[in-house]
């Protein structure tokens, strides 16, 4: 026997099996061996039925334990959609808590709560991050109005973490930014290739040059190496995730950025710059022609690429340690950045790796960092 429409509750159906029999409930009740009571308070929609009492139905009624079951269901949920009050807020919450890593932005002190179970507190503190007037106005949402412009499509992640430079970055004091400044500071960094150590002095030489740099550490799954854009035009941003922790991915990232500060990308819209990594740090097709210039001025910045096509040609494909550090010495740069030019241009990345020395230790200490533990001071 199927279920059917004429039907809302088991107890119905019940009856109805009851009646084409000409049976009391008090008969049901003796066969089934329990109380009266309970056989009323089912047929009348007051109590629920279960598996066991299913089952015992079905063998006495030759009727599918599935459908007293699948009433039950249904009839639970039915009243259920009368007596819940929607939640108007049920949506945002999905949207928010869905697309953004709310624990971790509160972990990291980005948002003024600590409890994630506390919506009222949490909305509020994603109000203010987004400096938005309401959640709604939230721009991670579809229809919300998009305040922040950024070169190709961002994830709600990414977006977070490009709010959380701004935030930061807004209350630096730099120099006024010169253009010129910011050609003299390529020329003075490129000394600074040799030795790890030396890279506690790139901050200052953005600073007087009017650039605020500002390392803020990778949200989990945003994938994002670096930034550049502009608080107003006087004012250009460059942030570093340092999610590779490498002396060569370091400079190539810093390199990138400062290309768009001279060329003034990013003026109107966000360079956001995620995986810098393999095919994407490639100079031909693919990629934007902005990307395309930043990359090359990287590449020549770490190691001349004439030279490394020379040194390439000559030693591969069985480039030997000493032969690194040579190449590397001539060029007055850290072994790193040309084993990381080469496992790029040869494709083995297993190669030199014991050259890639890690940076952070060495630039965090003179430069503003919010992130591993430390979390920049704003709104103070």
């Amino acid at each position: 026997m199927q279920q059917t429409p004429q039907y809302k509750t088991p107890g119905q159906l019940i009856q109805d099996l009851l009646d084409k029999r000409d049976w009391t409930q008090r008969v049901l009740a003796t066969i089934l061996d329990v109380n009266e009571t309970g056989i009323n308070k089912i047929i009348a929609g007051k109590q629920p039925l279960g598996a066991e009492l299913a089952l015992a139905l079905s063998k006495i009624f030759n009727v599918p334990a599935e459908t007293f079951l699948e009433l039950q269901n249904s009839y639970e949920l039915a009243q259920a959609r009368i007596l819940t009050r929607a939640d108007p807020d049920m949506d945002n919450r999905a949207h928010l808590f869905g697309s953004l890593p709310v624990a971790e932005m509160i972990k990291r002190g980005w948002l003024d709560t600590d409890d994630i179970r506390d919506y009222a507190k949490v909305e509020q503190a994603l109000i203010r991050f987004f400096n938005a007037r309401s959640v709604e106005e939230i721009e991670i949402f579809p229809h919300a109005a998009k305040k922040t412009k950024v070169v190709g499509d961002v994830t709600p992640v990414q977006l977070a973490w490009l709010y959380r430079v701004r935030e930061i970055a807004s209350e630096m004091l730099v120099q006024r930014y010169s253009h010129k400044a910011v050609l003299e500071a390529t020329a003075k960094l490129k000394p600074l290739l040799a030795s790890p150590d030396a890279t506690r002095k790139v901050p200052r030489i953005l600073a007087e040059c009017g650039i605020r740099y500002v390392i803020v550490e990778a949200l989990t799954g945003s994938n994002i190496d670096g930034v550049c854009f502009w608080l107003d035009e006087e004012s250009p941003v460059i942030g570093m995730t340092l999610r590779f922790d490498r002396i060569d991915n370091f400079w190539f990232v810093l390199r990138h950025e400062l290309e768009h500060v001279i060329q003034i990308h990013g003026r109107f819209a966000a360079m956001m710059d995620t995986e810098l990594e393999g095919e994407r740090v490639e100079t031909g097709s693919g990629i934007t022609d902005e990307e395309r210039v930043a990359n090359g001025a990287a590449a020549e910045f770490c190691v001349p690429q004439k030279s490394l096509q020379g040194f390439i040609s000559r030693k591969a494909p069985f480039c030997r340690e000493q032969d690194v550090i040579g190449f590397a010495r001539t060029l007055q740069v850290h072994p790193g950045l040309v084993a990381g030019q080469l496992q790029h241009k040869l494709k083995r990345y297993d190669r030199f790796r014991n050259h890639l020395v890690k940076i952070r230790s060495a630039i965090a200490p003179s430069a503003v960092v919010d992130g591993w533990g430390d979390v920049a001071p704003v709104g103070m």
